[in-house]
C-alpha cells in the first residue's frame, strides 16, 4: 500500500510503499477513505511529542470501510463504515481502566503515534475503539469529528454549564464546538492569532457573539474558557478573562510552557484543567449529538501525497476549518 511515513521527527513525511496490514485478534482491517490532519499530527511530526513508534504512519481521524475482521470481533462486520480516533487501545485492567477513566490508561496505544495511523491506504484498528459514524456525513466531512469534534466535546463538558464561553485558537475543534455551544444556548467569544481578520470573520459567521485577538480583553466576563492553541501564555490571559469560580480548560495534548503569573489571577476559586485523550463514552455521546445540531464541517481537501502541504498549511494558519486527506474517495 501507499503510505506517508515519518522516519525521524522534524523531517518531512515520505511517500513509501508499506506492507499491507493484517488484522490480529480483536482488530479490523480498514480501507481508508479519508483521514483528518490534526494539530496533534504536527506535534508528532515536529518532535514535540516524545517517543513516537518510528517509522510511523501518522493520522488519527480515520474514516473507512471494514474489509476484514480478525478473530474475536463480534461488534463489527465487513462492509461497515467506521471511524478511528486518537485513543487506539487500552489494557482494560489498570487502575484507571477499572475506574472508568480509560483515557488515562497506563498502557494505552495511540493511533498515529504509538501505532500506525491513517496517512495510508489501509490500516488496522482495535474493534473496541472503532466507532460507527452518523450516516448524514460524507467520509471527508466525518473525519474531523474523530478528534477535533471529540476533544472539543470533552472540553465543553469540562467547561460545565458556562453560558459565556471563550475559545482561544479558532481552528478545526473550535469551528465544530461553537456550533454545539450555540445550539445549547451559550454565547461564544472567539480568540484568534493577533491580526487574523479572516479567522475572526469565520468565527462570527458561525455565530460568535464577539471575535478578536487573543491578547484583547473580551467585552464580557467569561464563565469558562477553552484553549485549543498550544500557547502557554494564553493560560494567564484566559484567567484574566474568566469570572470568579470560572474554569480554564487546556484542550491540547501539547502546550508551550506556561509563564509565571500573579496568584490574584487564580484566586477567587478559578481553576485550570487539562483534557487528556478521550473515552468511548465521549465518542458515543458526541456522535449522537452532532447530527442533531446539525454540525457542519468546513473542510479543505488534500490528496494523500499532499500530506506535508496540509501540515504546513495547518502550521501557518492557512486552514479555515479542518484539513482532510482524501484517499480512497
Amino acid at each position: 500500500m501507499k503510505a506517508m511515513v515519518l522516519s525521524s521527527p522534524g523531517s518531512p513525511l515520505e511517500l513509501m510503499e508499506a506492507p499491507d496490514p493484517v488484522p490480529g485478534p480483536g482488530q479490523v482491517l480498514i480501507r481508508i477513505h479519508a483521514c483528518g490532519v490534526c494539530r496533534t499530527d504536527l506535534h508528532v511530526v515536529d518532535g514535540e511529542l516524545a517517543r513516537p513508534a518510528l517509522p510511523l504512519i501518522p493520522g488519527h481521524e480515520i474514516v473507512g470501510r471494514v474489509i476484514r475482521t480478525g478473530d474475536e470481533v463480534t461488534n463489527i462486520q465487513e462492509g461497515d463504515r467506521v471511524g478511528v480516533p486518537w485513543l487506539g487501545s487500552t489494557c482494560g485492567v489498570c487502575t484507571y481502566c477499572r475506574a472508568g477513566m480509560e483515557n488515562l490508561c497506563d498502557n494505552a496505544l495511540f493511533t498515529g503515534y504509538t501505532m500506525n495511523g491513517g496517512y495510508a491506504e489501509y490500516t488496522t484498528s482495535d474493534a473496541r475503539y472503532s466507532f460507527f459514524l452518523p450516516p448524514g456525513y460524507s467520509d471527508i466531512e466525518a473525519a474531523p469529528l474523530l478528534c477535533a469534534g471529540l476533544i472539543g466535546y470533552r472540553s465543553l463538558v469540562m467547561a460545565g454549564d458556562a453560558q459565556a464561553l471563550g475559545m482561544y485558537g479558532f481552528g478545526a475543534a473550535a469551528h465544530i464546538l461553537i456550533q454545539i455551544a450555540i445550539h445549547q444556548g451559550r454565547s461564544v467569544y472567539a480568540f484568534t492569532r493577533p491580526g487574523d481578520v479572516s479567522g475572526q470573520e469565520f468565527a462570527r459567521s458561525l455565530g460568535a457573539s464577539w471575535a478578536g485577538d487573543s491578547t484583547v480583553t473580551p467585552p464580557a466576563e467569561l464563565d469558562a474558557a477553552i484553549i485549543f492553541a498550544p500557547v502557554g501564555s494564553l493560560v494567564p490571559e484566559a484567567l484574566r478573562a474568566v469570572r470568579k469560580g470560572g474554569v480554564v480548560v487546556c484542550a491540547g495534548i501539547h502546550m508551550s510552557d506556561i509563564p509565571s503569573f500573579p496568584y490574584r489571577l487564580l484566586w477567587g476559586e478559578r481553576s485550570i484543567r487539562s483534557v487528556a485523550n478521550l473515552t468511548r463514552r465521549d465518542g458515543e455521546e458526541f456522535l449522537a449529538i452532532a447530527p442533531k445540531v446539525p454540525v457542519h464541517n468546513q473542510v479543505q481537501r488534500y490528496s494523500l501525497e499532499q500530506a506535508n502541504e496540509a501540515l504546513a498549511d495547518l502550521k501557518e494558519g492557512r486552514v479555515q476549518g479542518a484539513a482532510v486527506l482524501s484517499i480512497h474517495a
